[in-house]
């Protein structure tokens, strides 16, 4: 018997993880996936909170993360760097984005047409192929257990545990009937890096982006609502291309080197984080972060700790 079991193993159900057995309870993480094969594995995984609204306690949690990352950062964790960050918006609004008290230094600045401000700060991004493999050996290294399960229903984790937390993503949908979650699906072109060190991020219908990683650069993107097919769509990969070099011309004749698509669990309504009693226990629900997991994952993992946990 675990005193937790958290299922997902992603970067919310990692996080989470960690910091429960940080408490010191006893860990479980279910996962029918190694985290390679998440969706978590498929994003760019840049400090941004894309599509989600702020509020008190989305801006708690992404303030939090921001400060954890850049720890890791300066600690040397695998994937894990800092990249000044570009946004380009057009538009009236001149007054400062929710999200920038969580973001540190945020500087502003006339833009060029079509954009009328570019904001500027220092982002935390993670390469995921390092960072995921990282974080789950941490979990494993401070006693916590991971098994490659499934499950059909929550009841099959509360009769091995007195607390679950549910962190599956697009699945709670299945295990809990949320009828306001539903994918968004993002698809992503990697090219050579041709030594960007600088992310740019242009606002739009849809959105451009260029995230530099170390070897690569992760170049997006898209955002279709109630779209299930993970297939890659070779005009939507010659789109982005275009866009991004029209952003990047430094990006011009770079080696494609992969195709990426990934269905973020978005909620209307925004993230669900809260406990719930069933009969048979507590499921502490922790699913719907859309496009920003990573972004709110630490901050997200606290509370979801404190909740499974009360002192």
């Amino acid at each position: 018997m675990a005193d937790v079991i958290v299922l997902g193993g992603g970067i919310i159900g990692l996080t989470a993880a960690v910091r429960l057995r940080e408490r010191g309870a006893t860990v479980a993480l279910w996962s029918p996936d190694d985290p390679a094969a998440t969706t978590s594995a498929i994003a760019a995984a840049v400090w941004y909170p894309a599509g989600i609204d702020g509020g008190s306690r989305v801006l708690a949690w992404a303030t939090a993360t921001y400060a954890e990352f850049r720890r890791q950062a300066v600690a040397g964790v695998p994937g894990v760097m800092l990249r000044a960050t570009r946004n380009l918006e057009h538009g009236p609004d001149t007054a400062p984005p929710w999200w920038a008290p969580a973001a540190g230094a945020v500087t502003y600045a006339a833009a060029r047409p079509p954009w009328t401000r570019e904001i500027r700060f220092v982002a935390p991004l993670a390469d995921m192929g390092s960072y995921l493999p990282w974080l789950r050996q941490r979990f494993v290294a401070a006693g916590g257990r991971v098994v490659r399960r499934a499950v059909r229903h929550l009841d099959e984790a509360l009769v091995e545990a007195p607390v679950v937390v549910n962190a599956t993503g697009l699945g709670a949908a299945r295990l809990c009937g949320d009828p306001a979650l539903h994918p968004a699906r993002g698809q992503v072109v990697l090219v050579a890096n041709p030594g960007l060190d600088t992310s740019v991020r242009a606002a739009g219908d849809p959105g451009t982006y260029v995230h530099p990683r170390a070897d690569d650069v992760v170049l997006g993107g898209t955002w279709d609502v109630d779209e299930w097919d993970t297939r890659p769509d070779p005009a939507v990969s010659e789109s982005i291309l275009a866009r991004c070099v029209a952003l990047v011309p430094q990006l011009a004749g770079a080696p494609v080197v992969g195709e990426r698509v990934g269905l973020r669990p978005a909620r209307r309504g925004g993230p669900r984080v809260t406990a719930q009693q069933y009969p048979l226990g507590t499921v502490v629900h922790a699913y719907g972060h859309g496009g920003a997991g990573m972004t709110l994952s630490w901050g997200c993992a606290d509370e979801v700790a404190a909740l499974a946990l009360p002192a």
